[in-house]
This record gives structure tokens, C-alpha cells and sequence, in this order.
């Protein structure tokens, strides 16, 4: 592919960016926070999206998708990121329907993929339980009884969990002394508890807590398959679609700022004629354009499949570091930037600065990320 987007791709970037701008502006977040919706979305744009195809984009034709790739789903997501649309599309599409398609037998993709593809269920991943992102600090347990799962545990900051029909939950198997097991919970199930969340960003997020769960034997995922790998797998889908988020924040911050500089005048001259403000935007500017060389080396490394799989995982945490590290400093920078404004509830800069701190930590924030690149490169 040559990081190039073909003609099928750049045409789904361009309308997201068209439809997104039309019916997903900053203003509908802003109602959507202040009125409190417990999905933290509105639903006639969800279901706007499903028309559009967007869950099933990055779904072979064979599952029943449109078999755009990440590379045109990277560019959907960046759309989100710029314009602050909340879309459960990280949650239920990347990670769960990368789950689903790796490791659930026919019967199994019968009953959640196909239905995740076509929009008609939302599922949401549990995993983390600290206040740190560690995927293998797994506490959650899960042992046979009577030819049936019992799980027990608690699962924290659970993305897009309020209104989810399922979820995919990362338990340990033999009573938690075995290895990963991924088991689909649906949200009605009794025992399981969901707690919402209120965080920064003032999106969906709920706290799992599963009593004495009780699920049927195919509720286990990946039968025969290295349950952990497939875990990984995804989790690399979801940073790196989280780094094409965050290079939308970022280019809206930028933008924004570059703007208020042009614009905003002290001592009788624009404050964008300042030699320092100038040096300080250059290399945010050499940056980002850094932070997007990254962002599309990952995502071409997901499309071109095995000739790249095994170099996935370096350029998911290179990818999202330099993400986190760049969220932090360029939102630091344009509230310098914006002066004493840059801080109010007024600017839409501050609901970008919320987004980009929840993005900065999610999935591994860029300390997590840095050292698991040594890791993996053998230091």
C-alpha cells in the first residue's frame, strides 16, 4: 500500500470528515456532557454511522464487511478526534470485533460478530482493574462448575459500557491460577453490575462488577487458541486507532492556536509575530508531523496482515507514545498559548484538553508504552 490511501479509502476520510462536520459538531458534545446522557452519545448518530458502514469497515467482505482497512478507518477516527464526536467505535468495532473474529469458533461469530458488523449489538472489552493499564495484572477469576463458568472479580474504566448489549471479560482461568480466558458476558446477566463512571472527558466509562457470574460453556472464547496473544492483538488495533484519534485532537489544538495567534494582539502587533511563540509552534508543528509518519506506518502495518505482524506490536507502542507524550504537550501548549481563556469552559479548547487527558492515558499511557518498545526491542 505504500501508506498511500487508495481511492475507496481517501472517499470514506472525506465524507467522514463531511459528515462529521455537518451533524457532529463541538456544540452536540457540549449538550450531550450537559444534559447527562448515561451513553454519553447521541443515538441517531450512531445509527446514522451504522448506515454509513463505519463498524464494518475494517471487516473482510467474507465476515459480512466492507474491507476498507485501518488505513480508512484511521482517517475515520482522526475525523472523530478533531471534531470530539463520541462514537463507540474503539470499543465495540477495533478491539471486541477484533476478539470476535480471531478467536470465536462459527457458532460464535454467528451469534456477536455478524450482529456487532451490522450495528444491531454494541459490545465493550473489560480488562483493566487498577488505575493503571496493565493487561497482565489480571486478578478477574473464572472456574468450572457443574459444566458452567462462575467468574468473579471487578473490572475499571470500561470503555463505552453503559448501554452495551455484551461485553468481552479478561478473566484467569482454573480460579485465577491459569492462564487467560476471554468469556462474552451479556449485560443482563445476573450478578454483573454496571456502575458508571464520570470522568474528565464526560464520556461512557463503568466500573464491572461480576459476583459470582454464571455463563454456559461457549461463553469461552478462543478454545485451543493462545487467548493472551489474541488479547494483545487487538489491544494493539485499539492503540494505534487511539493514536489516529489523537492526531485529530492534537491538529485541532494546533489549528486552533495557530489561529488565535494570527488573531490576538498585544503591544499593537499580532502575538504571532513573536520570535518565541514562533519557535515553540515550529516544533510542535515538526511534531506532529513526526506523530503522523507513526500513526500511518502502524496502520499500513494492520493491512498489509502477516508481511508486517510481527512488527505490529513496535509500531503500535511507538505510535501511541509518541501520542500520549504529544497530547500533553501540545494541549499544555495551546492553553499557554490562549492565555487565561484557555482554561474556561467557554473555548472549545478545554473539551479538548479533557479528551486528549483520557486519550494520553488510555491503553497504555506514553511511560507504559516507552518502556514496553525497550521491551520488545530487546533492552
Amino acid at each position: 500500500m505504500g501508506f498511500l490511501r487508495n481511492e475507496e479509502q481517501r472517499q470514506l476520510v472525506h465524507s467522514a470528515e463531511v459528515f462529521l462536520a455537518a451533524q457532529s459538531p463541538v456544540s452536540l458534545q457540549r449538550r450531550i456532557r450537559d444534559s447527562a446522557v448515561a451513553q454519553a452519545m447521541d443515538p441517531g448518530l450512531w445509527q446514522q454511522v451504522i448506515d454509513l458502514g463505519w463498524p464494518a469497515a475494517v471487516f473482510s467482505e467474507d465476515d459480512g464487511g466492507l474491507d476498507v482497512g485501518y488505513m480508512g478507518m484511521g482517517g475515520v477516527l482522526e475525523a472523530c478526534g478533531r471534531h470530539l464526536a463520541a462514537l463507540p467505535l474503539l470499543s465495540s468495532a477495533v478491539l471486541c470485533g477484533s476478539i470476535l473474529r480471531s478467536a470465536g469458533d462459527a457458532a460464535q461469530k454467528d451469534r456477536w460478530l455478524a450482529p456487532l458488523i451490522e450495528g444491531r449489538l454494541r459490545l465493550a472489552l473489560a480488562l483493566d482493574e487498577s488505575g493503571r493499564h496493565d493487561p497482565h495484572n489480571i486478578a478477574t477469576s473464572a472456574r468450572r462448575e457443574a459444566g458452567q463458568w462462575l467468574l468473579q472479580g471487578e473490572k475499571w474504566f470500561v470503555i463505552d459500557a453503559v448501554g452495551a448489549d455484551a461485553f468481552i471479560v479478561v478473566a484467569r482461568l482454573d480460579g485465577g491460577a491459569g492462564p487467560i480466558g476471554l468469556f462474552v458476558v451479556p449485560a443482563d446477566t445476573t450478578g454483573l453490575h454496571v456502575q458508571p463512571l464520570h470522568m474528565a472527558d464526560s464520556r461512557n466509562y463503568a466500573r464491572l462488577a461480576l459476583a459470582g457470574v454464571q455463563l454456559p460453556a461457549e461463553a469461552l472464547l478462543a478454545s485451543g487458541i493462545d487467548s493472551a496473544q489474541v488479547l494483545e492483538h487487538a489491544l494493539d488495533l485499539g492503540r494505534i486507532s487511539l493514536s489516529a484519534e489523537a492526531l485529530g485532537i492534537i491538529r485541532y489544538a494546533f489549528d486552533t492556536t495557530l489561529d488565535y495567534l494570527k488573531e490576538r494582539v498585544q503591544f499593537g502587533v499580532p502575538i504571532g509575530s513573536f520570535q518565541a511563540l514562533q519557535h515553540r509552534m515550529a516544533r510542535l508543528y515538526t511534531e506532529i508531523e513526526m506523530l503522523q509518519s507513526c500513526v500511518v506506518a502502524a496502520l499500513d502495518a494492520i493491512d498489509e496482515g502477516d508481511a508486517q505482524i510481527s512488527q505490529l506490536p513496535q509500531l503500535a507502542s511507538l505510535a501511541k507514545a509518541s501520542a500520549s507524550d504529544l497530547c500533553e504537550k501540545t494541549m499544555n501548549e495551546a492553553v499557554q498559548m490562549h492565555g487565561g481563556i484557555g482554561v474556561t469552559d467557554a473555548l472549545d479548547l478545554g473539551l479538548y484538553v479533557k479528551r486528549a487527558r483520557l486519550v494520553q492515558q488510555c491503553l497504555g499511557d506514553g511511560v507504559f508504552h516507552r518502556a514496553r518498545y525497550a521491551r520488545l526491542r530487546g533492552f
